[in-house]
Parts: C-alpha cells; sequence; structure tokens
C-alpha cells in the first residue's frame, strides 16, 4: 500500500473507534474492584489502563501459567482448543474431519513454542471482538516502545483487526515489525455512510419484531430478574448450543457493565413475565459491537428471536449511523442481512523476545496465510 493510500484509508478509518477516557476508566475499576472470575467465570487475567500519545486503552496481563484459560487472553484456547471444537461443524464430512484434527494437532507445538500466552493486550475490552482506534506509525512506534520496556517477557498482541475497518492502522503496525495472525473470518454490517439497501430477509425479520406478542425491553427498563434471567439466555445459546469455550459472562458482569454505562442492553420478554432474548450493544466510536446474544432455545424456531435481537442490532445501527461489527458465526445469516466478510488478524510484536519463539511466530503466521486464510473462506468459519 503506498502512502497516498494509507493516507486515504486514514481518513476513511479516523473517528470510526475512539476509545471513551470515562468509559476505560470504568471498565478498568471493574476488574479492579471485583474479582474477575465473578465477573468472567472461565477467565484469569489482569486489567489495567495504558495511555500513549494522549490517547488510553485497556490492558489486560496473561501468563502462560494460567492456561487453559479463555480464547479472549489466551491463543493456546483460540488456535488449538476452539479450532478442534469448530471441527463438529464437519460432522458430515467425517475425513475432512479426520485431516483438521491432524492438522490442528501437529501445529499445536508450533503454537505452545511462540509462548503467546505470555503476553501483554491493548485494547482488550474482553469481548470476543475489541474495536481498534486508528493507529498510525508514530503511536505504533510509541506503543510498541513503551509495552516492550515495560514487558520485556511478555509478547505484545492487539485482536480484532480486518481489512475493512483497519486498513491503515494494518499498515502502520505491519511497517513496525508487527506480525498478523490470522484468526477467524467476521461479518460488516456495512459502512453506515452509504446506506445499503434493506434486505428481503432484513425485512422480513423487521416485520416479525412488530408484530410479535413478545414486549420490547428498552435499556432503561432492565430489572435485576433480568440480570439472572439475561445471563441464561446467554449461556443457552452461546455456552450450550455454540461451545463452552466462549466467556462465561455472569449477571454480575451484565449488570454492572450496564449500571456503569459501558454498554447497552435490549431485549424481549413475555408479557408481563421474563425475559425470552436480550442483546448488549458496545458503542466505541462510530462502531457497534455485540458481545452479549441470548435467547430461549427452548421456545419453537418460528419465534425467530434470534432474527428479531439481530434486528435490534441492526435498526440500532441504522438509526445512530454505526459501522456494526457483527462478530463471527452465522455466516448465511449475515450475509443474507447485508454484512460483508473480512478476515480477522491478531497483531503480534514479538522482536524483543527470544529466537525461538520469534520463528515460532513467524511460521504461524505463514501457515495460517497459506493454509487458514482458505479454509475460513472455503467454510465461512
Amino acid at each position: 500500500m503506498n502512502g497516498a493510500a494509507v493516507a486515504q484509508k486514514s481518513l476513511q478509518q479516523a473517528g470510526r473507534v475512539e476509545n471513551d477516557p470515562a468509559k476505560v476508566e470504568a471498565f478498568v475499576g471493574l476488574f479492579n474492584e471485583v474479582p474477575v472470575r465473578d465477573l468472567i467465570a472461565n477467565l484469569k487475567t489482569k486489567v489495567e489502563a495504558f495511555e500513549v500519545a494522549g490517547r488510553v486503552f485497556p490492558l489486560t496481563l496473561n501468563d502462560a501459567g494460567e492456561a487453559p484459560n479463555c480464547y479472549i487472553c489466551c491463543p493456546t484456547s483460540a488456535y488449538i482448543d476452539y479450532a478442534v471444537d469448530e471441527t463438529r461443524n464437519f460432522a458430515a464430512h467425517p475425513s475432512l474431519r479426520r485431516a483438521l484434527d491432524t492438522l490442528i494437532g501437529a501445529c499445536a507445538p508450533l503454537v505452545r513454542a511462540s509462548g503467546l500466552d505470555r503476553q501483554a493486550q491493548l485494547n482488550n475490552w474482553l469481548y470476543s471482538t475489541n474495536p481498534v482506534p486508528l493507529l498510525d506509525r508514530p503511536t505504533v512506534a510509541s506503543l510498541r516502545s513503551a509495552l516492550t520496556a515495560r514487558f520485556p517477557e511478555r509478547a505484545i498482541v492487539i485482536r480484532s483487526l480486518n481489512d475493512i475497518a483497519d486498513p491503515a492502522t494494518i499498515a502502520a503496525l505491519k511497517a513496525e515489525g508487527f506480525r498478523m495472525l490470522a484468526a477467524r473470518q467476521i461479518y460488516i454490517f456495512a459502512d453506515r455512510s452509504a446506506a445499503p439497501a434493506v434486505t428481503k430477509n432484513l425485512k422480513r425479520d423487521r416485520k416479525q419484531l412488530g408484530a410479535t406478542p413478545f414486549e420490547r425491553v428498552g435499556d432503561a427498563d432492565f430489572t435485576e430478574d433480568d440480570y439472572a434471567r439475561a445471563e441464561q439466555l446467554y449461556n443457552m445459546l452461546y455456552l450450550e448450543k455454540y461451545t463452552p469455550l466462549n466467556p462465561h459472562y455472569t449477571a454480575r458482569y451484565i449488570a454492572e457493565m450496564h449500571r456503569r454505562g459501558i454498554i447497552s442492553l435490549a431485549g424481549l420478554r413475555r408479557p408481563g413475565g421474563e425475559l425470552v432474548a436480550v442483546t448488549g450493544l458496545f458503542e466505541n466510536g462510530g462502531t457497534l459491537t455485540q458481545p452479549i446474544v441470548g435467547y430461549d432455545t427452548g421456545l419453537p424456531l418460528g419465534e425467530g428471536l434470534y432474527r428479531m435481537v439481530m434486528a435490534l442490532a441492526q435498526d440500532h445501527a441504522t438509526r445512530r449511523g454505526l459501522f456494526f461489527n457483527m462478530s463471527a458465526g452465522a455466516a448465511g445469516f449475515k450475509r443474507l442481512r447485508g454484512a460483508v466478510a473480512a478476515i480477522e488478524y491478531i497483531a503480534v510484536y514479538a522482536g524483543h523476545l527470544p529466537l525461538r519463539r520469534r520463528l515460532a511466530i513467524r511460521v504461524m503466521e505463514t501457515v495460517l496465510a497459506l493454509i487458514g486464510i482458505p479454509l475460513l473462506r472455503r467454510f465461512e468459519l
């Protein structure tokens, strides 16, 4: 990418994500006031604030001895345990599933040799998707210098980068020696500066949302009972239907994040009764993510709970003119509602680490580029 192209991409990216210092302070304060496991039951980490070039970020610190740990702070869980779990999607193709299991097993020693679990992770909001503010090359150089001096034995990690939202930041990181490790395929609800046509499926979702007998629950309407029910609904979808490797967000986490103004909540409930669907929305500058989604999976599919709760988020993005990163999963569903695919990367700086770790990370980057990305695109993982 030449200088003019980088400048143009920087203009497009500027302001799309802006960490609010008050929100960072509230987030860091929460994870220092309350034991982490009371908030995310399968996570061990330390959270602090990091400031560079007049901007503030949440920073997490982890050590290899804490593995197994939730993948949001533990690359061995992401690249080994989660990858093995994802092979369940190939149950109808046993030969392919065996081949993938063999490939993951062969790569496992490489991932461990990288030492990536011993890390300082910048901009980690402890979501599966953490929108990254625009980082120019001088800022990257400053944060790299500061973090490697302070943490000489840790890899420096930034998750959730993609070519649609972050091309200028990726270029700056690469120029300063960061390696780009492909992680997964995610879906972007197109840039709201040029609102896309409403698809047939999205129209159907909105129609069902308008006709449903369930009551809509606004951000100001959540009660203590609703927080507990929100945890149950999230667990039904993300831990029971998908995989227990996902973050175990607790009722206390949902309540505290909501009360402190870090996330907003919306949902659907039985008339005068309990929640049947919930979503938590995180706004960062002009970008929206949806870290909490849950619904009563025991109800008939015809109720359309997932469709409606996703429509709540898409309507929120449209109404507020937000760039909506819909994260991974449900590929066909998201494509039919106007989202486009992008490969998500983890940026890693290891220039200050021992040669063995640097080489392992470099080989990981190559293997993921040559084998991982084609698999992610082919199977929409």
